[in-house]
């Protein structure tokens, strides 16, 4: 899933090659990605692209005066920019392209969706805070100072890799930066946030904004088709279980839960004990 650096990087991408430019129309493929109906998707014909800026894991298009796209881009969707657009319009429900965006110039950008789960997500409104999601962000990781942090960790009655995936309390962190910043941060995914001391919080805050910043400078300038390849070549632990940690040689282990899995190094984060993998258990009762 597309995060914090991977969404910045990609409002940056669009803001050098497409601001300036009038949208000629949205084609819409897959019906269930626009999560509006007023102001109709037509209402941005002819309209000049403003801006972007990121919200969260939420990317920002400005369109004209006063309409903005929202795109939530899930687990499995993406940006695909191009040169020279195919000026015919989409058929619905033909491949995995759910939404095109042409532009004056010629070029312009396919939002896909791979696998089966559709939840891609565009939105068109006059105020950003009419999508629930954006409504609901907490404070962006990246904006917040260590006493902030520790505010935000002291009331939460939670495991500290939840706290940081929780977008209400914290937005732009997910799965894989949550396993980086535990993994910098020597600490336990499993540790309760409530009982930090105050020098692991300074700790913690200080791993975030280490990572999500040093992956915002590696994926900054990168074309849309390559920062995939960016982001998994540089993480750590997050899906390089089996492998070796970079900092102490131990095997990279895992967790795994229903619809996602998280990794880490147990003689950096656990003191070398094993976090109980729940599913794994069940199978072997």
């Amino acid at each position: 899933m597309p995060e914090l650096p991977e969404v910045e990087a990609l409002a940056a991408y669009l803001r050098e090659r497409a601001v300036g430019l009038q949208v000629k129309r949205i084609d819409v493929a897959a019906i269930s990605v626009l999560k509006t109906f007023d102001p109709p998707i037509s209402a941005v014909s002819g309209l000049e692209l403003t801006g972007t800026q990121r919200r969260g894991k939420f990317l920002d298009l400005h369109i004209g005066d006063e309409l903005h796209l929202i795109i939530h881009l899930a687990r499995a969707g993406w940006l695909h920019y191009r040169d020279n657009l195919a000026p015919a319009p989409l058929k619905p429900g033909k491949g995995p392209i759910a939404l095109r965006i042409h532009l004056s110039d010629g070029s312009g950008f396919d939002l896909t969706e791979a696998g089966t789960q559709k939840k891609l997500a565009a939105y068109l409104v006059r105020d950003p805070m009419q999508v629930p999601g954006v409504a609901r962000l907490g404070p962006d990781a990246l904006s917040l100072d260590a006493a902030g942090l520790a505010e935000i960790f002291k009331s939460r009655n939670a495991q500290i890799k939840g706290v940081l995936r929780d977008q209400q309390v914290l937005a732009g962190v997910g799965n894989a930066y949550s396993d980086e910043i535990l993994h910098v941060a020597k600490m336990s995914p499993f540790a309760r946030a409530d009982k930090l001391t105050g020098e692991q919080l300074e700790q913690l805050h200080s791993a975030m904004q280490s990572v999500l910043t040093d992956a915002v400078k590696r994926a900054v300038g990168q074309k849309a088709a390559t920062l995939k390849s960016e982001k998994r070549a540089g993480l750590r632990v997050h899906g390089r279980a089996g492998e070796k940690c970079p900092v102490c040689g131990d095997v990279v282990r895992e967790v795994s839960f229903a619809d996602s899995s998280l990794q880490y190094c147990a003689t950096c984060q656990t003191g070398g004990k094993p976090l109980a993998d729940r599913r794994l258990s069940r199978l072997l009762r």
